[in-house]
């Protein structure tokens, strides 16, 4: 039996996240078919506005997202300070960007309830769309729930677009957020679709880097924030679970070409000599890293980080154990990273 989305979630452990949304039966939904050879690619797009709307609308900011000929993968960051601190009146109007408003709710905000009855359950009411707001699952269900009914209505058809329910990996520390994030990222560049990481579309790093250039070109004024961009969470420098990504874009950056250079075997000419920054900062060796990218494709499951941190979960949701411990085990120690030069 599948273990409850609520025990895979847990925010006093860590606020990050991988999810993974595959197409029924693995089919090119989202591609070029290989049976029929119709191109269904103008649907990645649709799934990239989606996700602009939702991480504008949601407490829960994009760490890393990839869009693939047949699934999806995005590293999700829950911000629930950011939902507490909105008021009753910004959280309907984030609401409203994706559902209606009860009417219930409407008169409580315009003032409109006289009774101490239909302001408490207006108030319920809120609360519940606020803790939405900032909940993973409801995030994924607004994204995978309206793709499925657009590419239904497009194939004029009824059932399943995804396989399933979505499946999810909770990040415990440092090591695992980058690493999944870079797994992520070099998506495009292991499946040979591109060779470097600005051909690599339908990306986080490729919305980055071109944020970056704009950025540069307009280096006397900041650049505005488009509403169409996907939220990406920002590489801070600082604290790593409540004020950003605890490393820089430009380490991160060259982490990611790095590692994308040395996983595709035609490219090992290339590789630079010196380590990345951010290896040296983790004390990890290069063979390490290289091992725990890979393994988000087969050897890691719900939760992913250090051994004794794993342990420490078991305890707390009455596990025995957790599956993927042993490759944790043999990539993840607890350790206290150097610190981040601010």
């Amino acid at each position: 039996m599948p273990t409850p989305r609520k025990q895979q979630i847990s925010l006093s452990d860590t606020p990050f996240y991988h999810c993974i949304s595959r197409c029924v039966r693995r089919t090119f939904l989202c591609g070029t078919d290989r049976t029929t050879h119709k191109d269904y690619s103008h649907r990645k797009q649709w799934i990239v506005e989606r996700l602009a709307l939702l991480s504008n609308t949601f407490a829960i900011e994009v760490c890393a997202y990839a869009v693939m000929s047949n699934h999806c993968h995005t590293v999700l960051k829950i911000n629930a300070p950011l939902a507490q601190s909105w008021s009753d009146a910004e959280v309907m109007q984030r609401w409203e960007q994706i559902f209606s408003i009860p009417v219930l709710v409407e008169r409580y905000l315009n003032g409109q309830c006289p009774s101490d009855a239909e302001q408490n359950k207006a108030r319920e009411t809120i609360t519940l769309f606020r803790e939405r707001l900032m909940d993973i699952s409801w995030f994924m269900r607004c994204l995978n729930e309206y793709i499925a009914r657009k590419a239904n209505a497009e194939d004029q058809c009824t059932g399943r677009f995804w396989e399933g329910r979505f499946k999810s990996q909770a990040l415990l520390d440092e090591q695992a957020i980058l690493s999944c994030m870079v797994y992520v990222d070099s998506n495009p560049i292991r499946a040979e679709l591109c060779d470097t990481l600005e051909q690599s579309d339908y990306t986080s790093i490729k919305q980055r880097i071109e944020e970056l250039n704009t950025t540069k070109k307009h280096s006397t004024t900041p650049a505005p924030q488009i509403a169409s961009d996907i939220k990406l969470a920002a590489f801070t420098g600082r604290s790593f679970k409540e004020n950003g990504i605890a490393f820089t874009l430009t380490d991160y950056l060259e982490l990611a070409d790095w590692t994308g250079r040395i996983v595709r075997e035609d490219k090992r000419g290339y590789i630079k000599p010196t380590t990345p920054n951010i290896l040296q900062k983790l004390q990890l060796d290069e063979q390490t890293w290289v091992d725990t990218v890979q393994g988000f494709s087969k050897g890691f499951y719900s939760f992913i980080g250090p051994e004794q941190q794993l342990k420490s979960l078991c305890q707390k949701q009455n596990r025995h154990w957790v599956r993927g411990i042993n490759a944790c085990r043999k990539l993840f120690k607890l350790k206290q990273p150097s610190p981040v030069p601010l």
